[in-house]
């Protein structure tokens, strides 16, 4: 497909917009729109924002083989910080390099599914015993991430919806204080993106199955069980490995 999924220098929309992490996400629109102060954001990173959304957003499809120059054009920029922003999305599993080729948007394989999310259940079982100690405080910023998926479930707003969900998580993974596991898990979060389950979890049956499982898990953090709060990560995420796998 090469530069088939874009015209003009933009992503074709998707159906469903995808979640990435605030300043990324940001960043990715700036370069998109060619908003004022584009032009201040180092260009490897306006580089490496558009084309992660471009692929978590499946622009640009498992498969495709996306080219330097085509990259260059679209962002307005050389060929140099687009090999830059390359080499991190690699380091990142989504693209495979061949010199002088480009880069190949990697498809999502059955056994990604299992290792991404075996990868999330000890990450987040990990950090709910690293912030047991500190639980009552974590409750304040989960029932609030919660009141927002509630408002947003209200009001037909499935994308920040997702936010939220994602949100909740990476606060149980922030508060455990470990930056290289935060930041490893964001980056699972981002793969699991890519692999469809956005698209189902915004039924609306489906957000209020997800509120009330994330109501639950604060449920008991304010009932000093530690072993419930594990039981309930491990079946929320067992949860989504069904859907994924539903999706393929």
């Amino acid at each position: 497909m090469g530069g088939s999924s874009v015209v003009g220098g933009e992503p074709a929309q998707a159906p469903d917009a995808l979640i990435l992490g605030d300043e990324t996400a940001e960043i990715a629109r700036v370069v998109v729109e060619a908003a004022p102060g584009v032009e201040k954001i180092p260009a490897a990173e306006r580089v490496y924002a558009y084309v992660k959304a471009a692929i978590l957003d499946r622009v640009y499809p498992g498969g495709e083989l996306v080219t330097e120059g085509e990259l260059a054009t679209a962002v307005g920029v050389s060929r140099t910080p687009v090999r830059e922003a390359l080499l991190r999305l690699e380091e990142s599993g989504l693209v495979k390099l061949y010199p002088k080729r480009g880069a190949l948007v990697l498809p999502v394989l059955p056994q990604e599914i299992d290792d991404v999310l075996e990868a999330r259940e000890l990450i987040e079982t990990h950090a709910a015993a690293k912030v047991w100690p500190r639980r009552k405080r974590l409750i304040e910023t989960l029932t609030e991430r919660v009141d927002e998926m509630r408002a947003h479930r209200k009001a037909g707003d499935a994308k920040s919806f997702l936010e939220a969900d994602r949100a909740f998580h990476e606060a149980i993974v922030d508060a455990a204080g470990n930056q290289i596991l935060a930041k490893l898990y964001n980056s699972l979060r981002d793969r699991q993106v890519r692999m469809g389950v956005p698209g189902i979890e915004v039924q609306p049956v489906r957000m209020d199955k997800s509120i009330t499982a994330h109501q639950e898990m604060i449920d008991a953090l304010g009932a000093n069980s530690v072993k419930r709060f594990r039981e309930l990560v491990i079946a929320h995420i067992a949860e989504a490995a069904s859907d994924l796998r539903g999706t393929r």
